[in-house]
């Protein structure tokens, strides 16, 4: 079961898997940091620091509190859409940033050389008959 186990563990497809898995969350925090740190403040500055974290629904309890904190505190059950909300906000800004930046990472890196096609010896022979019968006219 061991040698199993690790014929599994090392064979390449699991091995980069693991390594795709590793770069992606390092990725994904630069992503998430560059969002939260870099875009969201002036994005917030520009709409008057709107947050829709506050906007509820009390399900179960006692009155309607003014924050959901403040629920939360009181043990009400609530609906929280508003966090929903600024959930699919951020979501769509580091989809967009995300897009950007592989835009970008596209745009540097040089496609290969396109090796010329090679032309079967039938079409080449077909070509040449074709053109001797061009000059012929």
């Amino acid at each position: 079961m061991w040698k199993e186990f690790r014929k599994f563990a090392v064979r390449g497809n699991v091995v980069d898997l693991a390594v795709g898995v590793v770069v992606g969350a390092a990725f994904t925090a630069i992503v998430t940091s560059l969002v939260k740190d870099v875009i969201s403040p002036p994005l917030g500055f520009l709409t008057g620091g709107l947050d829709f974290t506050n906007l509820f629904f009390v399900l179960k309890g006692v009155g309607h509190p003014a924050t959901l904190a403040e629920a939360q505190k009181l043990g009400d059950i609530t609906l929280n859409y508003g966090a929903f909300i600024n959930t699919i906000i951020q979501f769509m800004m580091v989809a967009f940033v995300l897009f950007l930046l592989l835009r970008q990472l596209n745009k540097l890196r040089t496609p290969d050389p396109a090796e010329p096609a090679v032309v079967p010896e039938d079409i080449g022979l077909l070509r040449e008959i074709r053109d001797l019968l061009k000059d012929r006219k």
